[in-house]
């Protein structure tokens, strides 16, 4: 109708009125839901990694920790030796995106990942990064691109390439799939480390099973 109304005076038609009376067009922040995997998916995902490699033990590692920790790139790239409390099972996050430190519950799968690539993929040096090249020059801490390349190499080796790239889908995944077992969004938020839980409240879009039990139904429909 906006076009239509557009068109008209071009014919000599005066369309102020019928313009004015043109409801507006709601236009929703973050109206799209995010993408992300599906619990199949994620299996492919982390299978796609070389456990008998090194570098397949260290990227590995590197996906548990943006799958089950909600990671961003870089927050893995200033993961230090120092930051993992394997007695007490915490992670400690000193660089974050709010500058603030964070302790995170540290799962058994991503300390399992973890303490198989320190034991057996690592290699040796004096740095305390956690996740370090594997080429000279050794011990230097992975960066953003390093990690991002990574996972989108896992990607195309599950055959996920063509839907899914970058670290975040994997940070996204990991909200949504808290938000469907009952996480509330403000728990979802802090643990993401999100300012603002109305950030967080997109994850709510993913869950369908929730959404289908609040809609209203259709105006003359039987149910």
């Amino acid at each position: 109708m906006r076009s239509y109304s557009r068109f008209r005076p071009l014919l000599g038609d005066d369309t102020r009125l019928l313009s004015a009376s043109l409801p507006a067009i709601a236009n929703w922040p973050r109206r799209h839901p995010p993408k992300v995997l599906t619990d199949s998916q994620i299996e492919h995902f982390l299978h796609a990694f070389d456990l008998t490699d090194p570098v397949g033990l260290r990227d590995h590692a590197i996906a548990r920790c943006l799958l089950d920790l909600g990671l961003r790139g870089d927050e893995a790239t200033h993961l230090t030796l120092d930051a993992v409390d394997w007695r007490n099972g915490i992670v400690t996050l000193h660089r974050t995106k709010s500058q603030r430190m964070q302790h995170l519950p540290l799962p058994v799968q991503t300390g399992e990942a973890l303490a198989r690539y320190l034991r057996d993929g690592r290699p040796q040096t004096d740095s305390r990064a956690l996740f370090i090249r594997h080429r000279a020059p050794f011990g230097v801490p992975l960066g953003v691109a390093a990690i991002r390349n990574a996972m989108n190499r896992a990607f195309a080796r599950c055959a996920l390439a063509d839907r899914f790239c970058n670290t975040h889908v994997l940070r996204r995944s990991m909200a949504t799939r808290l938000q469907k077992t009952g996480v509330s969004i403000k728990e979802i938020a802090d643990l993401l480390r999100h300012r603002d839980v109305n950030t967080a409240r997109v994850y709510a879009r993913v869950d369908l099973e929730r959404l289908r039990t609040v809609a209203l139904p259709w105006p003359g429909s039987a149910s």
